[in-house]
């Protein structure tokens, strides 16, 4: 027997070394998923488990798993473990950029990640301890939905639903990855986020699969077809980006972060930044055209006034005469808005309309102060624009502007015009109002204004074009904003050079005011 040579006493193994080895038995076969053909499927299909998504997500060595023993177990006729089926639902928490995050994550490699295969317990468990620690909650779905077989099982239906899949949207922020193929509850989980990404070639999003569909609708569609990138980052807008790779998911996660407070009772934290607030930018005193009906690059004017590098974009495919990004400015994170004059003159679509409000929501929530780069020539026209509501959706954007109470600034920098016109900016406060040269507005443009007011003036004239020409000119000047200014309806007119530096200053007026605008708002983010 070995001697202890300190003390001369005989080394004892522990006490409880059976029952140990038995945790560690068990958490070995959780470590093993669905076993060696689960992951080999997974890894054939061109996914990662769920292990190793944790892995790529968090900070190394940060993850601490919850609920890792939960599974169906198997024994034998004395009593003794045999092995254990492990949930198809991994959940903890870690760190992501140093940040205590809650995570759970489907495991595909058991029964297809099934949220029936899955303890509902422990699905709600991670979102109330998200709640209840106040720590952001990251959702990663690879799950098909509920099973037929579970009717067997049971030997009964049930009533849908689980409690707390959606109670954090008020509190922290919650981000969703979609892995594979989420549907029902999966794709629910998807949706109920302030941030959500699809990953090409793996990801479908649906309410119900093909199989589903088929019997229902009569409709044949693949997967892909019915819920894939294309249709949701696109077409639908219900997934907010699109990634090339897991990776890039996961960067987009750590990204969208790195913006937010934990919680809503925290202000947005701020990164030191090399990028000089004085830094002043020659380009933008050319980069709108004299010519009106020159569109111009929206994007390129906000890598000119933000911290370098700075910059993320969320919903670009979708409502895409409408930018919205996070950004920085002198290293303080805000929401930046900015219409796109490449995509439909930059107007105010249905769709644009809802990326807005959604948007709004999600900055107002966590307290992100606001930086509008206003060109809107007003709310898209036509009978498609007329079906699709467009109207009472530009009217729903400008009341989720309304609502908002974070500070907000506003630079005018070229067309402001009509119903859409107004929708600016919170208008019941003393928010910011900043205009470039280039800016003019009105209830109509002028040249729609003269063909309607000078109809038979300009049909009887011996020149029509002329006269409508001779009357454009006319009008023009009295749309200058510098006329406008002399009203003190426009409070500021300024050297585009100078956006930035004045927006440095801002912004630490904007941050000044976060003590008494932290908290839970009184209207929660619209899904």
């Amino acid at each position: 027997m070995e001697q202890n040579s300190a003390t001369g006493n005989e080394k004892k193994e522990p006490v409880w070394q059976p029952e140990i080895d038995e945790l560690n038995l068990r958490k070995s076969f959780a470590e093993q998923m669905g076993g060696p053909a689960g992951v080999e499927r997974q890894h054939k299909s061109g996914k990662l488990t769920c292990r190793e998504r944790i892995d790529n997500l968090f900070d190394p060595n940060s993850f601490r798993e919850i609920g890792e023993l939960n599974g169906k177990a198997e024994y034998d006729e004395n009593g003794k473990l045999i092995k254990v089926s492990p949930s198809s639902m991994v959940i903890g928490k870690g760190l992501i950029d140093g940040k205590k995050v809650v995570v759970a994550a489907e495991d595909f490699t058991v029964k297809a990640g099934s949220s029936e295969q899955a303890s509902p317990e422990k699905m709600i468990f991670a979102e109330r301890l998200a709640l209840d620690h106040l720590m952001p909650m990251v959702r990663l779905v690879d799950a098909v939905g509920g099973s037929i077989r579970l009717l067997e099982k049971n030997q009964s239906t049930k009533i849908p639903g689980y409690d707390g899949w959606n109670i954090n949207l008020g509190l922290v922020p919650i981000v969703a990855v979609a892995l594979g193929p989420c549907a029902g509850l999966g794709a629910m989980r998807v949706v109920a986020s302030h941030f959500s990404v699809m990953v090409k070639d793996i990801s479908q999003v649906f309410a119900a699969g093909p199989q589903v569909v088929a019997p229902g609708t009569h409709e044949t569609v693949t997967k892909e077809d019915l819920g894939g990138v294309q249709i949701h980052t696109k077409e639908s807008g219900m997934v907010d980006n699109r990634a090339d790779s897991e990776q890039d998911a996961f960067e987009q996660v750590r990204r969208f972060l790195s913006y937010l407070p934990p919680n809503v009772y925290e202000a947005p934290k701020r990164q030191d930044t090399e990028d000089s607030p004085d830094r002043r930018e020659e380009a933008l005193a050319s980069i709108i055209p004299k010519n009106r009906r020159l569109p111009y690059k929206s994007r390129k004017i906000l890598e000119l006034v933000f911290d370098k590098g700075s910059l993320f974009e969320i919903g670009k495919d979708h409502g895409s005469s409408q930018i919205t990004m996070l950004g920085r400015i002198n290293g303080y994170p805000v929401g930046i808005l900015a219409n796109d004059p490449m995509i439909m003159g930059g107007s105010m679509t249905h769709t644009a309309s809802e990326k807005i409000i959604r948007f709004v929501d999600m900055c107002d929530t966590f307290h992100l102060p606001v930086v509008n780069f206003f060109d809107q020539p007003g709310v898209a026209v036509g009978r498609n624009a007329e079906s699709h509501s467009t109207l009472r959706m530009a009217v729903r954007a400008g009341m989720a502007i309304s609502q908002a109470t974070v500070p907000w600034c506003t630079f005018f920098i070229r067309r402001a015009f009509g119903v859409a016109g107004a929708i600016y900016e919170p208008r019941s406060r003393a928010t910011i109002r900043y205009a470039w040269p280039s800016a003019y507005w009105g209830s109509i443009p002028i040249e729609g204004g003269v063909e309607a007011a000078y109809k038979r003036d300009i049909l009887s004239a011996p020149d029509p074009l002329a006269r409508r020409n001779e009357l454009v000119e006319y009008y023009k000047r009295f749309e200058t904003p510098f006329r406008t200014a002399e009203k003190f309806l426009m409070e500021n007119i300024i050297d585009p050079r100078d956006t930035r530096e004045i927006l440095c200053d801002w912004i630490e007026e904007a941050y000044a005011q976060m003590p008494r605008l932290v908290g839970v708002k009184t209207r929660t983010m619209r899904i």
